[in-house]
């Protein structure tokens, strides 16, 4: 699900040249059956806890929205979508039409495995990243969007620096005109891989805090210096909620 540098998309014309993601080996596709099941088995033993800001409420009620997540709390983001859905999902749009989500993913073939893996939970993914496919990338989640598909975005991800938030997330918000939905949680128990993120990875039967943020929201003719400050809004409002 991976962010950086795709604001450039909303600036440049895009490609006519057509990047072709890397596919899943075979292996890949068997691996990532096991981590569907490996994480569905510790979401099942998890005890949550919600704190959820009001305009979130509303805004994930209303949708579709962009959920924004730190890539080190992937673990747990896919479980905890289908969470949120059927917690304040309540309206009655979403008895007529489930929710659906888009997320972007490396076009590297690291991110073919995470493809397999959303495609287990009913997720559309995105191929594209810093270097592959941001463009065409961006048109994609336009069109999911506009079918009524939230986003999912990491806006540190695919290669960081960890926790410091890239353009990408809010160009697709001034774009597609969503609110962006923070989300993160806090675990009591994990183990933290020695990664450029510190990926978190969730121990059966920890208590998760989960705690979802104020909306924010890019206008369409944002400037560049009020997307910045947009951008350090952001970040201080996931920071806050992770620590």
């Amino acid at each position: 699900m991976s962010d950086q540098d795709l604001s450039q998309s909303a600036d440049k014309p895009v490609s006519r040249r057509v990047v072709i993601p890397k596919q899943t080996t075979l292996a890949g596709r068997f691996a990532a059956g096991l981590l569907y099941a490996l994480i569905r088995s510790i979401d099942a033993t998890i005890r949550y806890a919600w704190t959820i800001h009001p305009t979130a409420e509303v805004a994930v009620n209303s949708g579709p929205v962009i959920f924004a997540i730190w890539h080190n709390r992937l673990a747990l983001s896919l479980a905890l979508y289908s969470r949120i859905c059927r917690r304040w999902r309540t309206s009655e749009r979403w008895t007529l039409t489930p929710p659906h989500m888009a997320a972007m993913v490396s076009a590297s073939r690291d991110g073919g495995l995470l493809t397999r893996v959303l495609e287990h939970f009913g997720v559309q993914p995105v191929r594209g990243s810093t270097s592959r496919r941001g463009p065409q990338a961006m048109l994609e989640l336009t069109t999911w969007a506009e079918r009524g598909y939230d986003l999912a975005v990491t806006p540190d991800g695919p290669r960081g620096p960890r926790e410091v938030v890239q353009e990408g997330v809010l160009a697709i918000a001034q774009l597609t005109g969503l609110p962006i939905v923070p989300a993160s949680y806090r675990l009591a128990w994990k183990y933290v891989v020695k990664s450029w993120d510190r990926f978190q990875v969730p121990l059966p039967f920890s208590r998760c805090d989960v705690v979802i943020h104020e909306v924010l929201r890019v206008p369409r003719e944002a400037t560049e210096q009020q997307r910045e400050s947009a951008r350090l809004e952001l970040e201080r409002r996931m920071r806050a909620i992770s620590s």
